[in-house]
């Protein structure tokens, strides 16, 4: 039976530095590139989906052309007068800064005329992330958690990335209490501890670990950079993964959509939790060794 990933969130325009300083075009953004990465490393068995909206000029036409040559399906709603958002990447010895342009992106309108998330039944998977919640306003981010429960009352399993960017929202401590709503909605959430750190004041990846799966979140796994990954799922003692060691780290863009992907790609064949972890980490290992968010990546179908 072919399963289902689905993410949920914003595409844009990415101009990305080149080695000799000038800038190239692309198309990334967090949950796509979750979803990109997952379709490189996934086999025959995974349908691979990007549910978004853009708009309805040139640019917007590139990127869903982009989102279906790149193997993934692009459920992707047509906001008229609009476009999508740009972002440019500035890089300082291997890590990354954004500056942004999206602030009336079509993508701000993904929920509109949804009232169920289309083609995923029991045991597909839809993952979203901080971003997605926070380009939402209230009433479209209350859908979008409404259109959440209404799937896992049909078995569809639900992930959350927090991938928290407090200038997305206007106000922290709103932050913080929507990202801990989802979490308390999601099978998964897949934090990374420095920003769990920074906003929540977690001392320790174990204590992230236990902040939501108190929250109600079956399974927890903790990215931390280039240290060691800690997850928990259902009763099971709690994991420790050893990411590989990389000596030359050249773009870390992307590295926990990678991880994401390689995840749930393995989750979704069958794998166990570590090994799941470990493909996910394989996979970040590469993209940070490269310039950019998406970076063709080797697996052990290639």
């Amino acid at each position: 039976m072919t399963r289902t990933l689905m993410t949920i969130g914003e595409c844009m325009v990415e101009m990305a530095p080149g080695d000799d300083g000038r800038f190239a075009m692309g198309f990334a953004g967090d949950m796509f590139n979750s979803a990109w990465y997952a379709r490189q490393i996934a086999g025959n068995g995974l349908r691979v989906a990007f549910l978004s909206a853009t708009g309805d000029d040139a640019v917007s036409g590139e990127m869903e052309h982009f989102i279906r040559a790149a193997g993934v399906e692009p459920l992707l709603s047509v906001v008229p007068g609009k476009s999508v958002g740009l972002y440019l990447i500035s890089l300082k010895d291997g890590e990354r800064s954004f500056s942004y342009w999206r602030s009336d992106s079509a993508a701000r309108r993904l929920t509109d005329g949804l009232d169920r998330l289309p083609g995923l039944v029991s045991g597909d998977w839809v993952l979203v992330s901080g971003i997605t919640l926070a380009i939402l306003d209230d009433d479209r981010r209350a859908r979008l958690l409404g259109l959440l429960h209404e799937a896992k009352s049909r078995g569809v399993l639900v992930a959350l990335d927090p991938n928290i960017r407090p200038r997305l929202w206007t106000d922290a401590g709103e932050m913080r209490r929507q990202i801990m709503r989802t979490a308390a909605l999601s099978d998964l959430v897949l934090p990374s501890f420095d920003d769990e750190a920074a906003h929540f004041g977690d001392a320790t990846p174990e204590a992230t670990l236990a902040r939501y799966r108190a929250a109600g979140a079956a399974s927890v796994v903790v990215k931390n950079g280039a240290g060691p990954v800690m997850a928990s799922e259902g009763e099971a003692p709690a994991v420790t993964v050893h990411p590989p060691t990389i000596p030359a780290v050249v773009d870390t863009t992307a590295a926990g959509d990678a991880f994401n992907g390689g995840f749930l790609s393995a989750r979704l064949a069958g794998a166990s939790l570590t090994d799941s972890i470990q493909a996910g980490c394989d996979v970040a290992a590469q993209v940070i060794r490269a310039r950019g968010a998406l970076v063709p990546v080797k697996t052990a179908r290639t």
